[in-house]
């Protein structure tokens, strides 16, 4: 018999075998030790054991799925918003799959957020909307559930969700030299000045949320004559993500180009001058998402050689998203 309940405090040692055995695609982190779910899920100042729902083997003991669930952000960044649930991840381990456990999580899941004032529930943590997850599953980012994981999408469909937003995950192998041309770099690199910088605050509580616990460094392109940024983008180290893929990699996070300034290059500069950075530091390849809707980052990476490796997509019932 399989029972259901929230998390409890003795359960992250059987939660890492559960967690390397039920999520086990290209973009899942491998645990080696509970201080990993400690350092993604459960230090979050927002965490409740009721985020993390399990199945458990009534004979054994032993938790053999989850549904970890949580709140978006306000529109200010600054704390949550209670009318948007995520459900982050479902994940039943293979030798229990097709038996209704994974509905039975989701259902539990929705409705624990509904009963926590939620009118609205997507289904795959995509930024900003990623209570939990990062660093955890992804990669470089939080792009909803990944396709590679492939059955998420007739699960998903048979529960009524489709989905409601897509993420490319693109790469660039960097154990060749680069060779990336653009007509406008000559001009740019006259006005614009690439600086490297160690980021020492972060922008809002909900960035420091995410990403607090990270070391990134900032890339910016300077302008010589104002002195002031014109486009940044961070990078860290996907340690754990490298041991999935066998080579050291680097996600880039957070690319910005200011307003004023954009479609004349700076973005492509910018990129260019991070994955020469992450090469000079011995790093053998550099990933980065971006929302399939933007036309021009996403045009951007394919013009710089970058491969889509996969996709991930939050879901959501059309009748909640329609109703928006």
């Amino acid at each position: 018999m399989i029972a259901y309940r929230a998390a409890r405090n003795t359960d992250p040692p059987a939660l890492v075998q559960l967690w390397n055995d039920a999520v086990a695609g290209r973009g899942a982190y491998p645990l080696r030790t509970p201080l990993s779910l400690e350092r993604w899920v459960f230090s979050k100042p927002y965490y409740t054991n009721d985020d993390l729902v399990l199945a458990v083997n009534d004979e054994t003991g032993k938790p053999v799925g989850f549904a970890l669930s949580g709140f978006a952000p306000n529109a200010e960044f600054t704390g949550l918003n209670a009318a948007h649930g995520v459900v982050c991840l479902v994940a039943v381990h293979p030798e229990h799959r097709r038996r209704g456990i994974g509905r039975e999580l989701l259902t539990r899941a929705e409705a624990n957020l509904r009963a926590r004032g939620a009118t609205r529930v997507t289904v795959g943590a995509t930024w900003p909307n990623s209570p939990y997850l990062f660093g955890l599953y992804g990669g470089s980012n939080s792009p909803g559930l990944l396709a590679s994981d492939g059955d998420y999408a007739p699960f998903l469909a048979a529960l009524g969700y489709a989905p409601a937003a897509t993420t490319l995950v693109f790469q660039k192998k960097l154990d060749s030299p680069l060779t990336i041309a653009d007509a406008r770099f000559g001009m740019l690199r006259r006005r614009y000045e690439a600086q490297t910088l160690k980021v020492s605050n972060v922008a809002h509580w909900w960035q420091d949320c995410q990403w607090g616990v990270l070391e990134p460094v900032e890339l910016r392109l300077f302008d010589k004559l104002t002195s002031m940024p014109a486009a940044r983008a961070l990078v860290w180290d996907l340690e754990g993500f490298a041991w999935r893929w066998n080579c050291p990699s680097a996600g880039i996070l957070d690319v910005q180009v200011r307003s004023d300034l954009r479609k004349l290059g700076l973005g492509k500069l910018l990129v260019s001058h991070v994955l020469r950075f992450l090469q000079d530091q011995f790093f053998a390849a550099a990933e980065l998402q971006v929302n399939a809707a933007d036309e021009a980052a996403v045009g951007m990476c394919r013009s710089m050689g970058m491969d889509e490796i996969d996709r991930g997509h939050a879901y959501e019932r059309p009748e909640e998203s329609s109703s928006r």
